[in-house]
């Protein structure tokens, strides 16, 4: 199952993507794919209100939302592909780097990911975005996958030129406007284990510039699950960014940096593609 959470009449509904278009789920437990997480729904119920859906074309009137919109946290991993850490200024550590993201940096699919005023190094990161399910503390690794819920793909716009000003990342990864998320949740069951073996790629206007396997993240989703629960009482709806392959615009020579007009999109196997256009930030 496909869910999305879009914006239909000005209004914002959640529904599942399906070979007729959009099915518009009822708005019993609210309005986007976090909620009916949130409230409990297993794939199955979800199922049972598509016979009180409405379907709605897939077309240029449809305006796509983050699929979590409010998550109640958004974890994100740092270089857990080998060959990016290599390109970055860091050793490998021998535990997940790990940062948060805020829920006013995301924008949906189709959506503007905005390059800042204060700064002109705006980078991409295409990465495997995962959604809890079911919460946890102290959670077993052989058990991590049972409380993802699914699956979906997110570009990590990082600022670098703030990502950089201090030792600690927040400010470069939190810019509003800067986290592209979407366009489709997946539920576990349509992925393999662990959404592994998938072939991630990021395109900039067209060309190929990050090509990866899932498979080569060094801490894998259970993995990520598990450590991150030693510490941090995970929630359903909770969304962990699991990390960036190498190929990042600001590691080339000359740098690849993302400007206005430009067209980013990350593409994982059996997920879909996450296509933003680049503006430049409009003073107020």
């Amino acid at each position: 199952m496909k869910l999305v959470t879009i914006l239909l009449e000005g209004t914002q509904r959640v529904g599942v993507l399906t070979d007729r278009g959009i099915a518009v789920l009822p708005q019993t437990y609210g309005a986007d794919a976090g909620a009916l997480i949130q409230a409990g729904l297993s794939v199955a119920q979800i199922e049972q209100l598509l016979g009180q859906a409405t379907v709605v074309p897939d077309d240029d009137t449809i305006q796509y939302l983050p699929p979590v919109g409010r998550p109640p946290k958004i974890i994100c991993v740092g270089l857990n592909y080998a060959d990016h850490t290599k390109e970055s200024p860091y050793e490998q550590p021998d535990y997940p780097t790990l940062f948060f993201r805020v829920a006013t940096s995301l924008v949906g699919h189709g959506g503007p990911i905005v390059r800042p005023l204060a700064s002109d190094t705006l980078d991409f990161e295409g990465e495997l975005a995962v959604v809890l399910g079911k919460g946890g503390k102290h959670i077993a690794r052989d058990s991590a996958l049972e409380h993802v819920f699914g699956y979906s793909v997110f570009n990590d716009g990082s600022v670098r030129e703030y990502q950089f000003k201090s030792p600690q990342w927040t400010v470069g990864k939190n810019f509003d406007s800067t986290g592209a998320f979407g366009p489709v949740l997946v539920t576990a069951d349509e992925l393999p284990p662990g959404a592994a073996g998938l072939l991630l790629q990021t395109r900039l206007n067209g060309q190929i510039v990050q090509s990866a396997s899932t498979s080569d993240m060094l801490y894998d989703v259970a993995s990520l699950i598990a450590i991150t629960s030693e510490a941090i009482t995970l929630e359903p709806g909770d969304v962990i960014v699991a990390g960036t392959p190498s190929g990042i615009g600001w590691a080339r020579n000359p740098k690849l940096i993302m400007r206005d007009g430009d067209v980013c999109e990350v593409s994982i196997e059996g997920i879909g593609t996450l296509r933003n256009r680049v503006e430049d930030e409009v003073r107020a």
